[in-house]
Formats: structure tokens, C-alpha cells, sequence
């Protein structure tokens, strides 16, 4: 294959890549930059195409590849920068944090009480799931349908929801 060709076949295929940046990313910048950075990729490595092979797939696979490699990145660097005149430069993780249980009781504890003032037949298929059963093995368990199971786990998490909500 020809690099006019290739090149062809990269403009009639790339635009559908638009949306996938952006669903990754979320943000419009972000989803361009990664665009580009798979466009030029793909064009960089054009001789690692196998003629044949999916072109929308190859992209895909560029494109995730990518924001996986930029994802892992970022989170490795935690540094803040400080703006002083010395321009030092701050290691994150030699922060220390003091957690403050007492408000992460309270909220457990409000938590707990919406739970348990759900209904019954919400309230224990929604407890054997947050235990860590699956679907199948509750409705097992309760001897009710799996779909029975999945609607009451469903709203068993909006009642929690509008509870917790209100407090």
C-alpha cells in the first residue's frame, strides 16, 4: 500500500474517532489533543498497517492505547509546583493528611439508619448484595425470580438515595 493511499484511507476513517476521544477524555481539549496524537501515531507507524486489517479497529486500539499511557502518566505525577520565586517543586505524596473519622462516622451511622428503615423486601435482597452475593444466588437464596431481585436491589438504592439525600 502506497502512503497516498494509506493516507486516503486515514482521512475517510478518522472522524469517527472524534467522539471516542471525547468519551474518554470528556473534555473538548483533551479529545483533540488525543485525536491528533493518534492521527500522527498512525501516520508514524503506517508500516506496522497490515494491509487488510480493520483500519477503524487499528485506530481504536491507537487511540485507547494512548489515553491508557497518558492516564498512568498523570497519576504516577503527583507533583504540585509552588509558584514562589525559588520555583521549588513539591512531591505530593509527602503530604500528610489527618483524616477526621468523626464525620465519616456520622455519615456511616445515617448511612446504616436508611438502610434499615427500608422496607423488608428491599432491604434484605439489598443487604445480600452489599454482602457480596450475586444476583443469581440471592434470588436463589429468597427463592424470587432474578428479574424480582434486580428491581428490588434497583429500588432499594433509590429509596437509600432520596434518604440520604434529605439528611
Amino acid at each position: 500500500m502506497t502512503t497516498v493511499e494509506f493516507n486516503q484511507m486515514l482521512v475517510n476513517n478518522a472522524e469517527f474517532l472524534k467522539p471516542f476521544a471525547a468519551t474518554l477524555t470528556r473534555d473538548t481539549e483533551a479529545a483533540k489533543d488525543l485525536f491528533q496524537e493518534t492521527l500522527f501515531r498512525a501516520l508514524s507507524n503506517q508500516d506496522k498497517y497490515n494491509v487488510g486489517t480493520n483500519i477503524k479497529a487499528w485506530l481504536y486500539t491507537i487511540m485507547r492505547n494512548i489515553f491508557i499511557n497518558n492516564y498512568r502518566r498523570k497519576a504516577k505525577q503527583q507533583t504540585i509546583f509552588d509558584n514562589t520565586p525559588n520555583e521549588f517543586i513539591l512531591n505530593n505524596s509527602s503530604a500528610v493528611a489527618i483524616p477526621n473519622n468523626a464525620e465519616t462516622n456520622l455519615r456511616i451511622k445515617d448511612i446504616q439508619k436508611a438502610i434499615h428503615n427500608l422496607p423488608e423486601i428491599f432491604r434484605n435482597p439489598f443487604l445480600l448484595y452489599f454482602d457480596g452475593y450475586k444476583y443469581h444466588e440471592i434470588a436463589d437464596m429468597l427463592n424470587e425470580p432474578l428479574g424480582t431481585i434486580k428491581s428490588r436491589i434497583h429500588f432499594a438504592r433509590k429509596l437509600l438515595k432520596e434518604q440520604i439525600i434529605k439528611n
